[in-house]
């Protein structure tokens, strides 16, 4: 086991599993002893950035101060697992340079549901909501999300299990020293 913190940012769509992955690595690495913190996007929003709303300035400073959490944590040997749709590549890009530039251990993280997948699934009645015309700006339907060029693991969620997406970002942890 190790002391070292670190970041693992979950981006992808809404109804994607970012969640539902992050809580289910959080049970595996708590039971091995590890300090865990899961920063899901939704609670940080009715918590930490309440007044912000979701024009691309709100959005890049929601992404900007759970980072700096995130990174926070991490430098104090919490592996933080970030469940965050974070739809701009230059917002996380900016978090991934705050944690580079304290030497905090940072991976990304894409999971890469299709948008019709994630429809379907649709956890928090967002898409029916869009449809019908009550919200507007939902990421990746009429507003934009911007998939990781290259992110450290991309997971693909309508093509393996919950048990088998943690398995693979444990993998990657352990990989790299984390876990």
């Amino acid at each position: 086991m190790t002391d070292q913190g670190a970041t693992v940012w979950l981006t992808g769509l809404p109804s994607a599993g970012k969640t539902t992955i992050a809580r289910a690595l959080a049970e595996r690495l708590r039971a091995a002893g590890h300090r865990v913190e899961v920063l899901d996007g939704d609670e940080i929003r009715e918590f930490l950035t309440a007044g912000l709303g979701f024009s691309r300035d709100d959005r890049h400073t929601n992404v900007q101060r759970i980072g700096f959490v995130a990174e926070l944590l991490a430098s104090n040997g919490v592996t933080a697992l970030v469940p965050v749709i974070a739809p701009y590549a230059d917002s996380r890009e900016a978090v991934r340079k705050r944690h580079q530039s304290a030497g905090t251990p940072y991976l990304e993280v894409h999971v890469a549901t299709p948008l019709e997948v994630c429809s379907d699934r649709d956890v928090k009645g967002l898409y029916a909501r869009q449809a019908a015309g009550e919200i507007s700006g939902l990421t990746g339907v009429d507003d934009p999300y911007e998939i990781p060029a290259d992110p450290d693991l991309r997971i693909e969620t309508h093509q393996q299990s919950v048990e088998e997406s943690a398995t693979a970002l444990h993998a990657l942890l352990t990989e790299r020293g984390l876990s």
